[in-house]
């Protein structure tokens, strides 16, 4: 019975050294897998939590690389915008030199036409950076509409066909495209509260200057008319407000320069009025860049006499006028340019923040399936260690007889 139950432990303890070396050399194989593929979790089985933590840090990683591959197309974007806002401003400050330069009372009337010339170029020019598109075809300025061309109609008409308004910038990404909209179609006429309009009637040598507001209170918003008579020599104006047929001057005497003044506003007239000569002067309207230009250059087209000779009063007023809405026009421009400016900035920023996290991700999964690979080599050599011992001993084992103790 004894000796029954003795072969019994003996099996059993073959069993369970062979399972152990079994185990043994899994556990070897499975470390040194750890050891080439250099990860700590090869499978979700082998530490299901720190398997999830990895797949959920890569994906956020590949979320992340997807909007730093967005984010670098549309600061691409803004940059065109920008160049394009720079290149349109240069064209804008040369059309208002050459504006500037027709005003030189040594210039002939053909000498202006040549300048004219040289202006509808310009206007040309700068309409084609409001149509500039990026490398996709898309354009630069078509704020939230998806026309192909946002600025569409006759060289001296221009209308927005885009929709009005800006892209929102998210914590991700920046607007891929500026609105349009503000940036050349937003131009205030006049000096931007009111606007000095001389009669196209007149034909004494007369001008005015853009005016000024003197009384913010005292603004009506009414539209209102200068009239000059002329008697016996003597000029004299009337100055009616046309919205309500009230006169509010009558009979004032007139002088070269004279500075008239009522309900909050004041302007100067300069030079010699003929009878019925006459300003209109109302409430500023929005128009836009194409228009100043356009505005600018029939002033100067315009101020040609039949005879070939220039009209001096028309001229300088319109020079005057076109240079202070072409001064606003430039600034609509320049504002749009600090805007794109801002952007290229954020992107910057996101930019960073998207790096960092990134940094943090790529940190995250590393600590959840990489492996300390001092660890994983100790740990390896160790297994191995016990392993071999392992196999030593029941080599030893096995060779072992009951025979070899008889005689």
């Amino acid at each position: 019975m004894s000796n029954s139950l003795y072969r019994l432990g003996t099996a059993n303890q073959y069993d369970n050294a062979l399972r152990n070396i079994g185990q043994r050399q899994t556990a070897l194989s499975n470390l040194q897998e750890n050891l080439t593929s250099g990860k700590r979790v090869v499978r979700a089985s082998d530490d299901p939590v720190a398997a999830a933590q990895a797949e959920r840090a890569l994906t956020r990683l590949s979320r992340n690389e997807t909007d730093l591959r967005a984010l670098d197309m549309q600061r691409n974007t803004m940059m065109l915008a920008e160049s394009a806002l720079g290149a349109a401003g240069d064209a804008m400050q040369e059309f208002r030199q050459l504006v500037v330069s027709a005003g030189n009372g040594a210039y002939t009337q053909t000498e202006r036409d040549a300048i004219v010339q040289q202006l509808v170029g310009l206007r040309d020019q700068i309409l084609g950076y409001a149509n500039s598109k990026d490398a996709n075809g898309q354009p630069l300025f078509q704020a939230l509409g998806s026309a192909e061309a946002p600025f569409t109609g006759t060289a001296t008409t221009v209308n927005f066909a885009g929709l009005p308004g800006q892209h929102a910038s998210g914590n991700t990404q920046i607007a891929k495209v500026l609105d349009g909209d503000a940036a050349w179609m937003s131009v205030p006429t006049g000096n931007g509260v009111f606007e000095v309009a001389r009669s196209a009637t007149n034909t004494g040598n007369v001008w005015a200057d853009v005016g000024q507001v003197t009384d913010p209170s005292a603004l009506t918003g009414n539209d209102y008319r200068i009239t000059f008579s002329v008697v016996g020599g003597v000029t004299t104006y009337d100055v009616t407000n046309t919205t309500t047929s009230a006169t509010l001057l009558s009979g004032q005497p007139y002088t070269t320069p004279t500075t008239i003044a009522f309900d909050g506003m004041s302007l100067k007239i300069t030079g010699a009025p003929a009878a019925n000569d006459s300003f209109d002067v109302k409430p500023s309207q929005p128009s836009n860049v194409f228009a100043v230009l356009e505005n600018a250059i029939g002033a100067i087209r315009d101020a040609r006499n039949p005879d070939g000779s220039t009209n001096s009063g028309s001229l300088t007023h319109g020079i005057g006028r076109g240079l202070n809405e072409i001064d606003a026009a430039m600034n609509r421009l320049q504002a749009s340019r600090g805007m794109a400016g801002d952007l290229l900035n954020r992107a910057d920023r996101i930019e960073g923040d998207l790096d960092t996290r990134a940094v943090q991700l790529e940190d995250d999964r590393s600590r959840a399936e990489d492996l300390d690979m001092i660890r994983g080599i100790s740990d390896f050599q160790n297994q191995q260690t016990g392993y071999e011992a392992a196999l030593k001993s029941y080599a030893s084992v096995q060779k072992l007889s009951l025979f070899n103790f008889i005689s």
